[in-house]
């Protein structure tokens, strides 16, 4: 008997249980109180990490047809499914990428009522400003701005609260048990909306997809992110969705902490360069598209790396027009001389940029479009931004797999209501956000498509949660 089941609980009620603190959760939570429903959110964490992953993001994806405050030009839905269907080759929910890409743009100013803020369009190596908006301040910012109307709004949130079983039976919930700063809680909502991530930060449970190789892996993101609930709402029947070894992840900085790290530690100096693995050979186009549609397949590229390393290699002609790490590049007059440093072999490495630099055909470089430098005869072929290795001084950072939120989910409908063995829909558990991700993101990722997917299916979640409590 664990210890806290040995504590008489304390019994509370609810309209609507929101269970997790982030974009999703407060969505959920807002437009739950908004239609009239008592409200409750459990978050796992402290106050001062309260959030999950969206204390770490900075932008959402919108469909707009022409220029708003925040974006420039237009961004129709058929190309915004078209880049989503790109990125997952095709595993997708078409009708609910369809729900999400929709609304996303009021999804949008629904956020700017509630006191989040944008800031003009991003410029730069992103080519984000047509297609995302950004956050003034950044995902802390975000959830401030919630925190701050949920507190208007009566809004219950438990900090350091955690879901440790449930009462469901035919898909419907009828307790939940929540172990609050060491006391056990039984909360007896009327409705239920899990917002709680992904199983990223347990260790374990990567394991047992990812084998050995898990250990090698950093979780950019919140270390309370261990899928408990997730785990439950499986074991009670819900229908899963999303592949347990699919996931965003992304190259970080391989000297970044193993939680929590953000996005000061991801690299994008990829595309710019090439990458090479531990015995210094190149094994992906590194310019094969835009890198908002791209950068989260690095993640599993290098996991499938021997020792789970790489390096992203670039000489000075690039310094300058890509965002580096928080962590300084490794410098060297030469490239035998970086491979020491890097402690990679010096012949192959010397030998790569040797190959690499005599396929390079000659164009005209512009990092902020599909340009047409490229390789001829090479293997991977590098598709577009390709320059010769040759202006010294040469910088190397390292690289590991950093994984943001993992696929893995709960099937939904369009109402968010969970679905259940059978295909039982369930009538009072609904879920946003990265919990369900995986309904739309069978692999692959698209630049701010989970916060987007979070604040949509939040405010159905939580509309749907109160009608239900009603």
């Amino acid at each position: 008997m664990r210890e806290w089941q040995a504590i008489v609980p304390i019994a509370h009620t609810c309209d609507v249980a929101v269970v997790g603190g982030g974009n999703a959760g407060l969505s959920a939570a807002l437009s739950a109180s908004e239609a009239g429903a008592r409200v409750r959110v459990f978050e796992r964490a402290p106050e001062t990490f309260r959030g999950g992953n969206s204390r770490h993001t900075r932008n959402m994806r919108c469909m707009h047809d022409a220029p708003t405050g925040f974006l420039t030009g237009a961004y129709p839905a058929e190309e915004y499914l078209s880049d989503l269907v790109g990125v997952t080759a095709g595993r997708t929910d078409r009708a609910l990428a369809r729900l999400v890409i929709g609304q996303s743009l009021e999804a949008a100013a629904w956020m700017r009522r509630r006191g989040v803020r944008f800031q003009p369009p991003l410029e730069g190596t992103l080519q984000l400003g047509r297609t995302n908006a950004f956050f003034l301040g950044g995902g802390r910012a975000l959830l401030n701005a919630y925190y701050r109307e949920a507190r208007r709004r009566n809004i219950e949130v438990l900090y350091d609260a955690e879901v440790v079983g449930m009462d469901i039976s035919g898909g419907r919930v009828d307790g939940v048990a929540v172990v609050h700063e060491g006391r056990r809680l039984d909360v007896r909502p009327k409705a239920l909306v899990a917002a709680s991530g992904g199983f990223e930060a347990n260790l374990d449970w990567l394991g047992q997809v990812w084998g050995e190789a898990a250990g090698n892996f950093k979780v950019r993101g919140s270390p309370f992110n261990t899928g408990r609930l997730l785990r439950v709402l499986l074991d009670h029947g819900a229908e899963p969705a999303g592949e347990p070894g699919e996931c965003h992840a992304v190259a970080v900085d391989a000297r970044a902490p193993r939680f929590d790290g953000g996005i000061v530690t991801r690299l994008d100096s990829l595309p710019l360069g090439i990458v090479v693995n531990n015995r210094a050979q190149r094994f992906h186009d590194e310019g094969e598209d835009w890198w908002p549609k791209r950068y989260a397949t690095w993640g599993q590229l290098i996991a499938r790396q021997p020792d789970q390393i790489a390096w992203s290699i670039i000489d000075s002609k690039v310094v300058g027009r890509f965002m580096p790490s928080v962590f300084p590049p490794i410098r060297a007059d030469s490239i035998g001389e970086l491979a020491a440093r890097l402690g990679l072999p010096v012949d192959a490495l010397e030998a790569t940029a040797a190959r690499f630099n005599r396929s390079v055909v000659a164009g005209r470089f512009d990092h902020r479009a599909l340009d047409d430098c490229r390789t001829e005869g090479l293997q991977p072929p590098k598709s577009h931004w390709a320059q010769a290795l040759d202006r010294p001084p040469f910088f190397g950072y390292p690289l590991r797999p950093g994984i943001t939120f993992t696929y893995l989910g709960v099937g939904v409908n369009d109402r968010a209501a969970v679905r259940f063995e059978g295909g039982r829909i369930s009538p009072n558990v609904f879920a946003a956000g990265e919990i369900m991700a995986g309904n739309i993101l069978g692999r692959g990722y698209l630049g701010g498509l989970g916060m987007t997917i979070g604040t949509v299916f939040g405010r159905i979640a939580g509309r749907e949660a109160a009608r239900a409590a009603a």
